[in-house]
């Protein structure tokens, strides 16, 4: 038989509305959840189940360089301490505190299994261990001097911070992601370097919109790379608002393999991608013959990502291949920005990139000052004890004789000397050992500093100026601690313009290796022909037009166009016309200014270098890998100002010299160590003219000599030392003199 109710007292029943008590009871849980689990603080970044972490690792003493400790240990202080909450709540945020894929700047130094990017769990926190880290120590620096406001912890037992001093930008670094009840929040991470550079302009210019920021916080940075392919509008745009997106593709190259076969390579994947599942999902499509052009998919990551793609046929456009896989799997993902925080730690508001660096700089100056004030009384009671040691020292015979004599000597020493509690407690509590160290000038050598440092201290408090010159002193050593040389700090995702291919260009992309023979007219028209061709007589031009120049490819080549504005362009051989007719002008395909014209076209290749210069004789060197352009606006590479000086020669590294000739008719000859290499700019002075221009570059083995082909194809050349009076160094003016090209052209071609 079972124990039978007893109803309750009539007098302990109250009636409530049962829509009031939902509605009561709701809000305070969607209040609690909003404040103290999902949403971070504006100042410091953090959740509460995070702060307390840190704050409990602090007590453990676990500082940077100090021996770990079972994450065990940290779990349970911090769950029986401030976290009352299940154990493997409070492992996993430790957890991804220690991971360097999931956190861009890791608070927490793990040592064991803590998972993987292939999202395998990690090891039970039993058997792992971990301690802080230097950004763990930057947030809690300053937590002993009274730097922030403590409150009660969950059972009054002790107390905990409220937020952290924070002298690390963690929210937007580390970003933060947290479903609430009615709202979110998604914070991507950023490069603290960039944050600090940003906030330091906010100091100078407090009024600065969010908009204006993104010179220095250019975007996400993600810790496992990728690249962003957003346009810059809708990147602004979404720091204004507090709310957006970012589109975020994985990183990939063309392997060659041998024998014209190739393979992709992708080394780099968007954040918050679990590797093991995309590779799943792709080898799904496979199976489901979706990826028309995907042959075979592996897995070759050891600690660097490294996935490998095989193309179904070697004709396969890459570009067109990665494009239908961006489309179809997470290659390419989007990561939302919502940023939604606590304000003052009290507000839950969706604020812009300048609003959310403001709470930060605020909550420094808060900090700074509260440390200032906890400084202060610490000199002025240790001024209080010295002044009480002067006093003993300068009499000490008669203080030695109120001790041993009297039996209370406290009030005895007050009334002899007019000591006040403190000073008298500090002479009773001195040991008779630190008398022979208490010398009058130490004394007042100590007394002397701590009055400086105090007036400094009061010279801060009283100035704003002041204050915010110390904050922007602690946000610069931040940025040097995180800067964009160090491992840590260097930017790791970039930024590019998406490719403009479509689905329908996958059966363009399958189509037969074919030899080809690109021409290109005087006024910039374009045509291909089938095969090889060597005898262009009879090819027919518009009436006043004529043959440029033409080289060979084949139909799967890209091609590269170096123009007269100093970009290049990338294109397809595939998509040139046939040819029929006249062919189409280049500016159909690309680009191209109307006052620009075609430097030189040809089949690009990887590893090469060329020289490149303009018409007033600056040049430099760049790597072909540099100059590939994924837009049809180019890539600049050649900084000139069209039209008074415009880009005019192109010549790609053979050999050690390079030899430059003007439209003067002269020409010098030095070494290609002389010059610069660059991926853009407008490099340095390669000839100094006063009557005339550069007209052409090229680059030849000193040993071999300088060879060039005149206005009939025939082959010239000069010997080493044939070239002796043109012989020079970088800048020299050149010589005039007979054998040198009469068209002031070495007519050597890239091939």
């Amino acid at each position: 038989m079972g124990k039978r109710l007893i109803p309750p007292e009539p007098s302990s029943v109250q009636e409530v509305a049962l829509r009031e008590a939902l509605e009561e009871r709701y809000l305070a849980y969607a209040l609690s959840t909003i404040m103290h689990r999902a949403l971070p603080d504006a100042r410091d970044g953090l959740k509460p189940v995070h702060r307390r972490i840190l704050y409990g690792m602090r007590l453990l003493r676990l500082d940077p360089g100090t021996p770990f400790k079972k994450s065990a240990k940290i779990v349970g202080d911090v769950m029986g301490s401030f976290h009352p909450h299940g154990d493997q709540s409070i492992y996993d945020a430790l957890v991804r505190l220690a991971q360097d894929f999931s956190s861009r700047y890791p608070l927490v130094d793990g040592q064991g299994n803590f998972g993987n990017i292939d999202g395998d769990n990690p090891a039970a926190y039993r058997y792992t261990e971990a301690r802080m880290t230097e950004v763990a120590r930057l947030l809690l620096d300053g937590i002993d001097e009274d730097a922030v406001e403590f409150r009660a912890n969950y059972d009054g037992q002790s107390r905990e911070p409220a937020v952290l001093p924070g002298a690390f930008p963690n929210l937007l670094a580390n970003g933060a992601q947290g479903i609430a009840v009615g709202m979110a929040t998604s914070i991507p991470p950023h490069n603290a370097a960039e944050l600090c550079d940003a906030a330091l302009q906010l100091i100078d210019k407090p009024t600065m919109r969010s908009k204006s920021l993104l010179k220095w916080v250019k975007g996400p940075d993600f810790p496992t790379g990728g690249v962003i392919v957003d346009d810059a509008a809708s990147i602004a745009e979404a720091y204004h608002t507090g709310r957006g997106g970012f589109r975020v593709r994985a990183k990939w190259k063309k392997e060659e393999s041998g024998r014209g076969t190739w393979q992709i390579v992708v080394t780099e994947i968007p954040w918050l991608v679990q590797k093991s599942r995309l590779i799943e999902r792709i080898a799904e499509l496979l199976n489901e013959k979706k990826l028309l052009l995907v042959a075979d998919i592996r897995d070759e990551s050891a600690e660097d990502v490294r996935i490998v793609i095989e193309p179904k046929s070697r004709n396969v456009d890459p570009e067109v291949l990665m494009e239908t896989l961006f489309k179809q799997t997470e290659l390419e993902s989007r990561i939302p920005l919502n940023l939604n925080v606590l304000v003052k730690g009290r507000i839950p508001k969706v604020v812009g990139l300048a609003e959310c660096l403001r709470e930060w700089l605020d909550h420094l100056r808060d900090v700074l000052l509260r440390r200032a004030k906890y400084r202060r009384a610490q000199i002025e009671h240790r001024l209080e004890v010295l002044g009480g040691y002067l006093i003993a020292y300068l009499n000490l015979d008669k203080v030695i004789k109120i001790i041993r004599t009297v039996d209370e000597p406290k009030p005895a020493l007050i009334k002899a000397f007019k000591l006040t509690d403190l000073q008298a407690d500090s002479i009773l509590n001195m040991r008779l050992r630190n008398l022979r160290k208490l010398e009058e000038m130490e004394i007042r050598g100590e007394d002397k500093d701590l009055r400086n440092e105090l007036k400094n201290l009061k010279a801060l408090v009283a100035s704003e100026s002041a204050q915010w010159k110390k904050v922007g002193e602690q946000v610069k050593k931040v940025r040097d601690i995180f800067g964009s040389k160090t491992p840590l700090g260097k930017r790791r995702t970039q930024f590019a313009d998406a490719p403009e291919h479509d689905l329908a260009a996958i059966e363009e992309a399958l189509v037969e290796r074919e030899p080809i023979t690109v021409v290109v007219s005087d006024k910039g028209w374009v045509r291909t022909l089938k095969g090889h061709v060597t005898d262009l007589t009879n090819l027919q031009f518009k009436t006043d037009d004529s043959l440029g120049f033409s080289f060979f490819a084949e139909t799967t080549s890209k091609l590269t166009l170096f123009a007269t504005n100093g970009r290049f362009y990338s294109r397809d051989a595939q998509k040139l016309p046939g040819g029929r007719g006249h062919g189409d002008p280049i500016r159909m395909t690309i680009d191209l200014e109307g006052d620009a014209d075609i430097v030189s076209m040809f089949v690009a290749k990887e590893g090469r270098k060329f020289v490149v210069a303009a018409q007033d004789g600056q040049g430099f060197l760049v790597k072909e890998e540099d100059c590939v352009a994924n837009t049809r606006k180019g890539k600049q590479v050649l900084n000139v100002s069209p039209p008074k000086n415009k880009a005019i020669a192109i010549a790609e590294v053979k050999g050690d010299t390079l030899a430059v000739i003007g439209t003067n008719h002269k020409m010098v000859v030095f070494g290609l160590d002389q010059i610069p290499e660059m991926a853009r700019g407008r490099g340095v002075r390669l000839q100094k003219y006063t009557g005339g221009r550069l007209s052409d570059v090229t680059t030849f083995v000193a040993k071999e000599g300088l060879t060039w082909k005149d206005g009939a194809g025939r082959e010239q050349s000069l010997t080493w030392k044939d070239l002796m009076p043109w012989r020079g160094n970088r800048a020299d003016a050149g010589r005039l003199a007979q054998g040198l090209p009469k068209s002031n052209k070495f007519g050597n071609p890239i091939m």
